[in-house]
């Protein structure tokens, strides 16, 4: 059994991997039903390179926090991560295509500043 974590601004990914049939549950619900189909695609991005590899694990992630597509972002990663660290040859492939799918995105929103309406906008002056 293998445990990772996959991160994207403040969305947080779980993943479980266990040996299987080969099936993906996200939050408790396959990976079919996931919506917009964008973020199932993006999801499915490391399945796709792995081949038929993952078809004798199955992968339970729960995630939370963020939106809908930081949320797959970071269920993309969880689930990459997972699958390099049960298959070491699989590492070298997800490199090779996006090293994004190893390596979280440590990008984060820059928090507001006192008597702001932004993190750096301030308000206009008048000169006169």
């Amino acid at each position: 059994m293998i445990h990772v974590v996959g991160k994207r601004k403040t969305a947080i990914a779980r993943a479980t991997l266990r040996e299987g049939k080969g099936r993906i549950r996200i939050n408790k619900k396959s990976l079919d039903v996931i919506e917009p189909e964008y973020a199932r695609l993006r999801i499915m991005e490391p399945l796709m390179l792995a081949g038929d590899a993952w078809k004798n694990v199955d992968i339970d992630v729960n995630v939370k926090g963020g939106g809908v597509f930081a949320q797959a972002e970071a269920v993309r990663l969880a689930i990459a991560k997972a699958l390099a660290s049960w298959k070491k040859e699989l590492k070298k492939v997800f490199l090779e295509y996006d090293r994004g799918l190893l390596v979280a995105d440590v990008r984060r929103t820059e928090p507001q500043k006192p008597y702001r309406s932004a993190a750096r906008r301030s308000r206009q002056t008048s000169k006169r």
